[in-house]
Order: structure tokens, then sequence, then C-alpha cells
């Protein structure tokens, strides 16, 4: 598997972009009140990329026999990556207002966001790591 390396690292950047965007469109079209944000082929186009992202991110652990248990980084990626899970979900169906949807929209990018610079970083902190 490790010869598909740089293979399955581009299909999981690929699928997380993917997936961050569409988020992004769904979470803005939610708030504008479109229902089409959560017509039945976007909501499967959505599960397809997660399902495509996250195979893909266990093959790369599978490969480089990387735990994210062990590893600080992937250990505050996969935090962070349920974190925006919750918000994602919140912002999308289960906020009980557009003020808490908004909020968890806007909370859940923040969040996309902390995570992808950990990612590009290798390092807990992410965007923050010069900080310290």
């Amino acid at each position: 598997m490790l010869a598909f390396y740089l293979q399955i690292k581009m299909v999981h950047i690929a699928m997380a972009l993917a997936s961050g965007g569409l988020f992004a469109l769904r979470g803005a079209l939610v708030l504008a009140g479109v229902r089409a944000a959560m017509a039945t082929p976007v909501r499967w186009l959505s599960y397809a990329i997660d399902t495509t992202l996250l195979t893909a991110a266990l093959m790369l652990l599978t490969a480089l026999k990387l735990n994210p248990f062990v590893v600080p980084w992937l250990g505050v990626k996969l935090t962070a990556l349920v974190i925006y899970i919750v918000l994602g979900t919140f912002a999308l169906k289960r906020g009980r207002t557009r003020r808490v949807q908004a909020a968890c929209y806007v909370a859940a990018l923040l969040v996309f966001g902390f995570m992808y610079s950990v990612a590009r970083a290798h390092h807990p902190l992410g965007v923050f790591a010069g900080m310290s």
C-alpha cells in the first residue's frame, strides 16, 4: 500500500477540500432558507465524499503505521473532527433557531480551518504553533 501513498494522500486532500466546500455551501444555503441544501442527492453526495475521505485516512494510517492516539497532531485532528461533525449537524439540521444554526456553522468552519492547519503543520497547535 505504501507504493500508492502519494495517490492516497492526494485523494484524502481532495476529499477533505470537497467535504469542507460542500459543507460550507450547504450551510450557507440552509441559512438562506434554500431547501435544496438538504435534498437527498446532496446528502448522498456528502456521504460519498466523507466515506472516501475516511477510507483514504484509514489507508494512510495503515500504510504509515501511525496511531492517532500516540501521534499528538493526529489526536488533535481526530478530536477536532468529532467537534466539527457535531457542530455541522447543529448547523444543518439540529439547531432550533437560525441564530444557533449560524453560530454552529461559523464555529464548524473555524474548526475545519484549524483541522486543516494541524494537518498542514503536522503540529497539534496548527496555525497557532508559531505563537508558542
